[in-house]
């Protein structure tokens, strides 16, 4: 892991982006894989900055998001489609063809999960942003007693349940996601991890120095080759 410690979340937000920008740069055709929540938004804003500038085109990229909502129709204000086409999508030239989102409402979860692996094994994430839980978290893999593998239904923990239901005042919060699973995470080539704020160092302590347990998910990162960890100092208030 290498970890990068800045002042606010603004210079991580442009930190993060030059990366993106550079990688897309490099390889027009990029695959990336994007996270929701308040975390890497400052990333966005930076990443439409850079394309408003014409520093970059995101025209021939892949995108997957690590999760949607199970039960919510994709137009919600809540969802994870919306959040990602108000946040980025819409501000970018990015193809929306090539835009692939877990369909929460499918009528078989389970065969939607494994056309969705399908389709990133197909492409391979070249950089998959993240962000982590209070309870370490990644995606939707909550603390449990093994890693999971491919994408999957959960069941989402009260914890995750108290942090995300203040977005929800009309829709009541769902209890249900589909999620990418801890080795489809782990098989992109590069990983981005972005956490701010007080609420998040004890998840941050637990993924750098604990052990290797599903009960702390991010510690699987540990195992990554290539991790770049992005904290303020209060993320990092404990390492």
């Amino acid at each position: 892991m290498i970890i990068h410690i800045f002042d606010n979340a603004e210079q991580i937000g442009k930190a993060i982006a030059d990366m993106i920008v550079e990688q897309v740069n490099e390889k027009p055709d990029s695959v990336l894989g994007f996270a929701t929540g308040a975390s890497p938004v400052p990333t966005y804003k930076s990443l439409i900055n850079a394309y408003n500038e014409g520093r970059v085109s995101f025209k021939d990229i892949t995108t997957f998001n690590l999760d949607e909502y199970c039960d919510l129709p994709k137009s919600d204000k809540n969802s994870y489609y919306t959040f990602m086409h108000e946040n980025l999508f819409d501000h970018i030239d990015v193809n929306e063809e090539k835009v692939n989102f877990l369909n929460g409402n499918a009528e078989d979860p389970e065969k939607e999960c494994v056309r969705y692996d399908s389709l990133i094994d197909e492409k391979k994430i070249d950089i998959q942003i993240l962000g982590v839980g209070r309870n370490a978290h990644i995606g939707f893999n909550e603390p449990s007693d093994k890693f999971t593998k491919g994408s999957f239904r959960v069941a989402l923990t009260d914890s995750t349940i108290d942090a995300n239901s203040i977005y929800f005042d009309e829709n009541p919060m769902p209890h249900f996601a589909l999620t990418m699973g801890t080795v489809s995470i782990m098989r992109s080539k590069k990983i981005i991890m972005v956490a701010t704020g007080s609420s998040k160092q004890d998840a941050i302590f637990n993924m750098v120095n604990g052990d290797i347990t599903p009960e702390c998910p991010a510690s699987v990162l540990q195992l990554h080759p290539d991790v770049h960890i992005f904290l303020d100092k209060d993320a990092a208030a404990r390492l």
